[in-house]
């Protein structure tokens, strides 16, 4: 059965501690990437190390810390990952592409379709897609934050069966193996809890960005998609097969979800909410265990500025994170019948085509 495996590549596994591309570790990697290639699976790379491979050819004495200088290292450094993966990869008679994406890429919905189809006419032709944030472009308010959380979308967006992202860890640890040899290895991650949120770590390494953290938030995007998760690490040959076959050094995260419409995914993790909304134990509960949809009497407060058809995030009473769903009302509007029970809103509102502030098939839960 032909499977298709998205495999996520950081900075620290491709790159010295100084900066400037591992020739060795490339060759390694592409090595493995090929192996899989040649079992007849399709396999799309997301690769970090612009940056880290670009700051020093250019004369930076460490990482940079301004947009500017970053851009100008990715600039240079991306064209130098390039040409190095195309000719590991082309020793082993396997095609490449390079795909640049941005944040304003996925929030998108016609543009998402757009970079879709372009991916799935290069799988077709057996060309292994290789993508990577466009960082000479991106900035700060529009970065994925991490390419852990871009391979997570990417996943999804391709409907990938597997998740791989390798790091220089060998998974989740009930605490910080550096400080506590003690530390025990999580093999297995059933459910993301709130739990496994507190024990994961913090920052990277000097030349990265992402920490195990980034990487929960990544594996909680693709296991809500219906795509299955590993998080560790690979040095020897073959064993990037031997994660496909649940031998990997590091931890799995299981979905039991089924694949999300690609809609739901747009609204759940590409949309830029315009406004928040705040509603009682009530709605809470009927949104969240009852699937029923968001009526005018559970708003509490509205926030922001938005008008029909705008994507907004609805918190409750704590400012716990419940969801995010496409309003029917402008803010305006709403603000004048929040709290109202259905019938005193019909007396109100004159000609108004749906009684609820947000329908459940337009509506979707990301509370843990």
């Amino acid at each position: 059965m032909l499977r298709r495996i998205v495999v996520k590549i950081g900075s620290s596994s491709l790159t010295s501690p100084e900066g400037g591309l591992n020739r060795a570790a490339i060759d390694y990697f592409a090595s493995e990437l090929a192996a899989l290639h040649g079992l007849g699976c399709q396999v799309l790379l997301v690769t970090s190390g612009a940056v880290a491979a670009g700051f020093r050819e250019i004369g930076y004495p460490e990482r940079p810390k301004l947009l500017h200088e970053k851009q100008a290292a990715a600039a240079v450094g991306q064209a130098l990952l390039m040409q190095n993966y195309r000719e590991a990869l082309s020793e082993h008679n396997v095609a490449s592409a390079q795909i640049l994406l941005t944040r304003s890429d996925f929030q998108n919905r016609k543009r998402t379709g757009n970079a879709s189809m372009a991916i799935e006419e290069l799988l077709k032709r057996q060309v292994l897609p290789i993508i990577n944030e466009n960082d000479t472009v991106s900035v700060d308010e529009l970065k994925f934050g991490d390419n852990d959380t871009l391979s997570a979308l990417v996943a999804n967006l391709l409907r990938a069966d597997h998740l791989i992202i390798l790091t220089d860890t060998d998974g989740l640890y009930t605490e910080d193996p550096r400080i506590n040899p003690s530390a025990k290895r999580i093999g297995q991650v059933d459910e993301i809890t709130d739990d496994i949120y507190a024990i994961a770590g913090g920052a990277g390494s000097a030349v990265g960005t992402g920490g195990m953290r980034s990487k929960i938030d990544a594996a909680k995007i693709a296991t809500r998609g219906g795509v299955s998760v590993f998080v560790g690490k690979m040095t020897l040959p073959g064993q990037l097969k031997d994660i496909l076959e649940g031998q990997g050094q590091g931890t799995y995260f299981e979905t039991r979800s089924s694949t999300l419409p690609r809609k739901k995914q747009w609204l759940g993790f590409l949309s830029t909410p315009l406004g928040t909304l705040t509603v009682d134990q009530g709605a809470e509960e009927a949104l969240i265990h009852g699937g029923r949809s968001l009526l005018p009497v559970g708003v509490r407060q509205a926030q922001g500025y938005f008008h029909a058809g705008d994507v907004v995030e609805v918190v409750n009473q704590d400012k716990e994170t419940l969801g995010r769903g496409i309003v029917n009302y402008d803010s305006e509007q709403l603000q004048d019948i929040m709290g109202l029970a259905s019938t005193e809103v019909v007396k109100k509102l004159e000609g108004i085509h749906r009684l609820e502030v947000i329908h459940r098939d337009e509506w979707i839960s990301l509370k843990l």
